[in-house]
């Protein structure tokens, strides 16, 4: 039996460093989402910066693993035994509940998901040890530390309100100081906000960065807490001359210091606190190992009282871990989708919408609306307009006199996201309050967001649907977190050694499917067949950069079209169902590139307004194609899904050779469009009334077999749909064609917006 506890503390071992990588690829939107929104600092710069925070932190941190030892169940109640089985159940499911969230890019909190998983694994054990020693449930109070776990719970609805609230407040204030010609200020405005920030990030890393640091003695500790006004005060007049010199003397931008000082003390703060998530667990295990191997005691018997007692973690594997978590940020692909949820979210201005609207989003945006408009009618007229010019955005000059994509959000809004969530996850932590840093910093972000009037009436339904889905994210996981712990404790209860065993490979084969699911999305969204927006400024501009997207729509919609005939002919309903999804991509592929067409055009001059024309047309038209697939492959989906009789053998061949006729038509246009040659384009067109011809032919002989011989009203209305969406099908193909035909010019060199 020794043997089992010594290989389940290898596999904890193996597991923790698992958590480290999903925990950091969680948590990385914490403190590079403000660094990489603002487009300050290079991306290498705020790796770096945020790597240094880490390893700092990491190595230097407390150690003091107190909610995996002690924070969530009172461990003299339990055995060695006991607790073995409740860690192994905990570190499981935080793996693979922390993996989830990381595949579909949102962002949750690693502080709720240890503490319900914690406070799940031991309710079921105490349950399990009540049950059979014959006692009464209402003993649970015995081993379980309820007080704290309603400290956890108050603290994800505080985060949520306070946070969002205090974020909006500051950085409308900020706004106001500063309009978005922050940098047409005075300097000694850029100074004070630069003072104020910057001292609310050292008060950070004073309260929250050293707090129980093996470095930091109890004296400097307690000096720092004694005198925490003065050294506040200081710091503000310090920062604020300093932050002056720093402008006005070496012209460094402060704004860029901030948000550096600021990536560093979250990402130092990260390290040092919530390591207790991802090696707490696996720590407290070994400990407990140690202690019970120098007892001599029977597992079953020896009481687990070692846990209530302070003991500092090594050095080696602060700095093992630490590494761990440096080596996660540079090559996580998971880190950059969670931390781009976020980043989307609080965009200014307009930017593919994630998420789709719903009643209560549309419902909280229409009572925004009217408050707005309320307080609108309040307010003085010159005030207001004072107010506005404050908020009015900025434009930026291109060749052409229009404007281009901003970053996600300008360094204020940076500044000032690091700056409140660095000040309220202080002021938590001195009160002792469990506030989670992954819901400050995503509800600061959220709350400055809303203030700065990022979310405009194209955007705002979708993104307060984002944040409602996110928020609902959150208590999803303190839920499935307490459920799946409570569970896998009970399983491995029946029968430790094989439970183990199968619970691990369970674990171990989840996490490669989502690796490789997760590696194949990447993939598909990178695609070479994905289509690109123009942008061009001229005719033949716009010819030669959607060349590619109309070989690549040729080339789908021919192993679509080809799909749709194959389903109906072996009434294969799986096949038409995978192929909706094809043409659903495709369609959402061109929608976007429709949404595209407002910036395309504000980039064109006044000589170049055929090109939108052009643009227009050819977006038109490729929507006309998607709709007739999407329409081919409905009316085939529902004929097969009601067990509708099958096409007859002559239907099926007749569809077969149209088909061959359009695969030749497609894979033509594919390789003219592939290789530019747009005069082969003549002779593919030459073939439309030839192709429409055959179409027609079909019509008419379905027709004589109808007044003769066919029998089913169902089949026959297939039948003739499909037949006249395929000619709508070939005719927006055609008109495709003879645009291109007539517009392209090869003397003609295509000319290119180009940003001064």
């Amino acid at each position: 039996m020794d043997n089992l506890y010594l290989l389940m503390i290898i596999a904890l071992a193996f597991l923790a460093i698992a958590d480290l990588v999903v925990g950091v690829s969680n948590d990385a939107v914490n403190f590079l989402n403000s660094a990489i929104g603002s487009k300050a600092i290079s991306f290498r710069t705020i790796m770096i910066v945020a790597s240094l925070g880490i390893a700092i932190g990491a190595i230097f941190s407390s150690g003091m693993m107190e909610v995996a030892r002690k924070g969530i169940f009172h461990p003299g109640e339990f055995m060695f035994s006991e607790i073995m089985i409740i860690f192994m159940a905990v570190m499981i499911t935080d793996i693979l509940l922390l993996d989830f969230f990381n595949t579909v890019g949102m962002p949750t909190s690693t502080t709720v998901s240890i503490v319900f998983e914690l406070l799940g694994a031991s309710v079921a054990m105490s349950f399990i040890k009540i049950a059979s020693s014959g006692g009464d449930y209402i003993d649970i109070y015995n081993y379980i530390n309820t007080s704290k776990a309603t400290e956890i719970i108050l603290g994800i609805l505080l985060s949520v309100v306070i946070a969002f609230s205090i974020g909006a407040l500051v950085q409308y204030l900020s706004r106001i100081l500063l309009s978005f010609e922050f940098r047409k200020k005075a300097k000694i405005l850029g100074a004070l906000f630069g003072g104020i920030a910057l001292t609310a990030i050292t008060y950070f890393i004073l309260i929250k960065g050293l707090k129980g640091a093996t470095f930091v003695s109890e004296d400097v500790l307690n000096y720092i807490k004694n005198n925490t006004s003065t050294i506040t005060v200081g710091s503000l007049v310090l920062w604020t001359l300093a932050s002056y010199i720093i402008s006005v003397i070496f012209k460094y931008d402060v704004y860029k210091l901030i948000i550096i000082v600021g990536t560093f003390a979250l990402a130092l703060a990260f390290a040092g606190n919530d390591l207790v998530n991802f090696i707490g667990v696996p720590i407290a295990a070994w400990q407990s190992f140690e202690a019970w191997q120098a007892s001599g005691i029977p597992a079953n018997e020896f009481s687990m009282t070692v846990l209530a007692e302070k003991v500092p973690t090594p050095t080696i594997l602060l700095f093992v871990a630490g590494m761990v978590m440096v080596l996660t940020l540079w090559f996580s692909k998971k880190a950059r989708y969670v931390t781009q949820t976020e980043i989307n979210l609080s965009r200014e201005g307009e930017s593919k919408e994630r998420f789709q609207p719903n009643f209560l989003s549309r419902g909280i945006v229409r009572s925004a609306m009217m408050i707005s408009t309320v307080t609108t009618a309040l307010l003085p007229k010159a005030l207001q307009e004072k107010i506005d010019s404050n908020f009015k955005k900025p434009v930026i000059p291109l060749s052409k006199d229009k404007t281009f994509e901003m970053p996600a959000f300008d360094m204020v809004r940076a500044s000032v996201n690091l700056m409140v969530a660095g000040v309220l996850i202080s002021v938590a932590t001195s009160y002792k309050l469990p506030l989670s840093t992954t819901y400050v910093t995503f509800m600061v972000a959220m709350g400055t967001s809303l203030a700065d009037r990022a979310w405009g009436a194209e955007s705002a339904v979708y993104r307060v649907a984002g944040v409602l889905n996110v928020i609902g994210g959150w208590f999803f996981t303190a839920i499935i977190a307490f459920v799946s712990a409570a569970v896998i404790v009970s399983l491995i209860n029946i029968h430790v050694p094989s439970m183990v065993a199968i619970l691990l490979l369970i674990a171990v084969l989840l996490l490669v499917r989502n690796y490789i699911s997760h590696n194949k999305k990447s993939k598909e969204i990178r695609a070479e067949d994905s289509l690109r927006k123009a942008e061009s400024s001229s005719i033949q501009g716009v010819i030669e950069e959607s060349a590619d997207n109309i070989s690549n729509v040729a080339k789908r919609s021919n192993k679509i079209y080809t799909h749709i005939i194959d389903g109906l002919a072996k009434q294969d309903l799986e096949l038409l169902k995978k192929n909706k999804k094809q043409v659903v991509k495709l369609s959402a592929e061109i929608d976007e590139l429709r949404d595209h067409i407002f910036y395309f055009i504000k980039n064109l001059d006044e000589a170049s307004v055929g090109a939108s024309n052009l643009y227009i047309n050819i977006l038109g038209y490729l929507q006309d194609m998607a709709q007739s697939l999407e329409y081919l492959n409905k009316i085939s989906h529902k004929h097969i899904h009601n067990n509708h009789k099958k096409l007859k053998y002559n239907q099926i061949k007749e569809l077969k050779e149209i088909d061959l006729e359009l695969q030749k038509l497609l894979s033509a246009t594919k390789a003219a469009f592939e290789t530019r040659s747009f005069e082969r384009i003549g002779v593919i067109f030459a073939s439309k009334q030839e192709l429409l011809d055959m179409v027609s032919q079909k019509i008419e002989k379905q027709i004589a077999r109808t007044r003769t011989e066919e029998s089913s009203p169902k089949n026959t209305t297939l039948y003739f749909t499909f037949l006249l969406e395929t000619k709508d099908f070939i005719n927006a193909t055609m008109n495709l064609l003879e645009l291109y035909y007539n517009e392209h010019d090869s003397t003609v060199e295509p000319a290119k917006l180009e940003i001064q």
